[in-house]
């Protein structure tokens, strides 16, 4: 979706008059400090000490938090609380909104408000403690609620019906009866996002997930299932079929499947590379569905304005968070799709060509047009640095470390290695100075080093470029002494294959995420440096300046290429993405760089999720690939 549609639909969203019904609800933050804790005198018991207590707006008045910050023209909810502090609060929240609480209804008897206390400590979230599970709604509450849907559906653009709490309806008379009311009034738009009772609500648009689309199919899954693509969209198209309306299927990391009457629309999933909270997603796409329904945008477009909308919650840290107008635009000019990940994660799915180990990973690629040829370097030609990431990794653990390196505790040391690989696996490709950039938001993130001493940018990149230059030393110097040959520090059929494609006239380009000065270096040294005609590209100490989308703009912009006139090969995530970008042809390079040949099947399963056509291991084919790309 272009930057101008994304302006066209929030701009159109300030006219929507919307209303939700649901469980309102709050979420208690309880950030506990050990420090400050003691033995109660009267009890004997460890008593636990807050050191920080914050409150937000959780189940359907998350849902409401997150429309209020798109701005439409009108905000109305409709739902139920207790008389106790918690209502105090939500109330006062959404007051602050500028939201109509006219029709929320507080009970006085048998009823708290919903409120999930959530206790941290040192950052990890212990066991909730729930208020409101033990509600009953009278049948006086219920006739109060009717009528604020009934008000709604005759006054606002869409409806939202959200139901998140077990137990949450009392009396299913009450389905019945909004199901009256929306079979009445069945030209407005009302969006149904319920966890329990989503098989008894009718003549609705639907919102739902994998696991729930199963259920209401009569299928039975666990929790931890894995449900195929194929097999989803016949859930919902199965749940379209029921009332004609639209159906929204949500895949987390996966995106989102939506079915309407002019069929299946698929829109992927967006890799981030942050630390992620996906608490209170659903609810962002709830909102952002609501929203863009509302404004008559297509179900397909509203789908696509919501993935956006998710992708910026879920990297908010402790907090059910919203997306602004602002935040949308800006993750949505440049997302990074995942894509396939059932072929990524399977590798039985994948078709070869024939008598090949090259890897075809669409029915139809866009061949026989290759003009341009953008190369990574490390991993993709030289495995002169094989082992970096064992190198970064370390680098890293001990910056978060710091002086607790030695005496952590086993739980935290693995906490922060698991977020570390996590990280480098997701980041291959990108400048070091970036990754190092990611490192110091680390260090801060775990808050374990002093805040005076952690480094710049500049200095975690010294520390790791120093170690890894050591060994990268030794290697060139083994290389010069003739104890090895280029054959032991490139990718099998590499030097070949880049002969093979300036024979054919294609203009070749070297971009790398190592600084300018050694890449140039290195590929000198092993002998390929003056098969790169177009130029040597390498980082400058300056993001700003030089980037390999940048490079790959650059080259197609100063060549007037079009989509698949530029090929781009590399064993990361990076290139590849910004190829599909474009348009251009994405070869993954699967390279097992210990052995040099060979495939390895974790850089495989980031390749096909970042976009790649084709995958191969390494070059020793190249006569096949080189006439599969020429279209021979």
């Amino acid at each position: 979706m272009k930057q101008v549609r994304i302006k066209e639909i929030l701009a159109q969203i300030k006219n929507v008059k919307i209303a939700v019904y649901g469980d309102f609800c709050l979420d208690a933050y309880w950030l506990l400090d050990p420090r400050g804790s003691e033995v109660s005198v009267e009890t004997g018991l460890q008593a636990r000490a807050v050191g920080k207590h914050y409150y937000s707006l959780g189940g359907a008045s998350n849902v409401v938090a997150n429309i209020a910050a798109l701005e439409p023209q009108a905000i109305r909810v409709i739902g139920v609380v207790g008389d106790d502090i918690f209502a105090r609060e939500l109330t006062r929240q959404l007051h602050e909104l500028g939201v109509d609480t006219t029709c929320l209804v507080a009970q006085k008897e048998n009823f708290d408000t919903v409120t999930f206390g959530k206790p941290y400590l040192e950052g990890n979230e212990k066991p909730r403690i729930d208020f409101g599970f033990f509600n009953k709604r009278t049948k006086k509450t219920d006739r109060a609620l009717l009528d604020g849907i009934k008000t709604a559906l005759q006054s606002a653009d869409v409806l939202i019906v959200n139901q998140q709490v077990p137990g949450g309806i009392t009396n299913e008379s009450f389905i019945d009866e909004a199901n009256s009311l929306f079979k009445e009034h069945s030209d407005k738009m009302v969006l149904l996002d319920s966890r329990h009772y989503g098989h008894k609500f009718k003549h609705i648009y639907r919102k739902t997930n994998d696991s729930e689309a199963a259920k209401l199919n009569s299928v039975d899954v666990g929790l931890n299932d894995v449900i195929e693509l194929k097999d989803l969209i016949v859930y919902a198209r199965n749940l379209f079929e029921q009332f004609d309306k639209p159906v929204f299927l949500t895949r987390g990391s996966r995106g989102i499947i939506t079915v309407d009457s002019s069929g299946v629309h698929q829109v992927p999933g967006i890799q981030l590379l942050k630390k992620l909270d996906p608490v209170g997603a659903g609810d962002t796409v709830t909102s952002a569905l609501a929203l863009c329904l509302g404004a008559g945008v297509s179900a397909a477009e509203a789908a696509e304005f919501a993935n956006f909308a998710a992708a910026v919650t879920v990297q908010k840290l402790f907090q059910t968070g919203t997306a602004s107008g602002a935040e949308i635009l800006e993750i949505g000019k440049d997302a990074d799709y995942i894509y396939q990940p059932e072929l990524a994660y399977d590798g039985r799915k994948a078709r070869y060509l024939p008598e090949s180990e090259i890897e075809l990973c669409y029915e139809s690629i866009p061949l026989g047009r290759v003009k341009h040829a953008v190369f990574d370097n490390d991993g993709t030609i030289s495995a002169l640095r094989q082992g970096w990431e064992e190198i970064m990794a370390p680098v890293m653990i001990k910056a978060i470390l710091g002086d607790k390196y030695e005496t952590a505790d086993e739980t935290l040391y693995h906490k922060v290695r698991r977020r570390v690989l996590d990280y480098i696996d997701k980041s291959t490709g990108i400048q070091t100075i970036l990754q190092m950039e990611a490192l110091v938001e680390m260090v801060k993130e775990f808050g374990i080093v002093d805040r005076d001493k952690v480094l710049d940018k500049f200095g975690y990149k010294q520390i790791y470029n120093d170690a890894l230059m050591q060994v990268v030393g030794r290697r060139i110097e083994r290389l010069s002494k003739g104890l090895l040959d280029v054959s032991d520090y490139t990718i099998k059929g590499a030097i070949d294959f880049l002969k093979a494609l300036r024979k054919r006239g294609v203009r070749l380009y070297l971009a790398s995420g190592t600084d300018h000065t050694d890449v140039v270096a290195e590929s000198e040294a092993l002998g390929y440096a003056g098969f790169f005609d177009g130029q040597i590209y390498g980082a400058v100490g300056d993001i700003a300046k030089y980037s390999k989308k940048m490079v790959i703009e650059r080259i197609m912009t100063e060549n007037k290429l079009h989509g698949p006139e530029l090929a781009v090969l590399g064993d990361g995530p990076v290139e590849l993405r910004e190829a599909r970008k474009r348009d251009g042809l994405a070869i993954g390079v699967a390279s097992d760089e210990v052995r040099r040949h060979g495939l390895n099947a974790e850089k495989r399963t980031r390749l096909v999720n970042a976009g790649a056509h084709v995958i191969v291991p390494d070059f020793s084919q190249h006569g096949d690939l080189t006439r599969l790309l020429f279209g021979k």
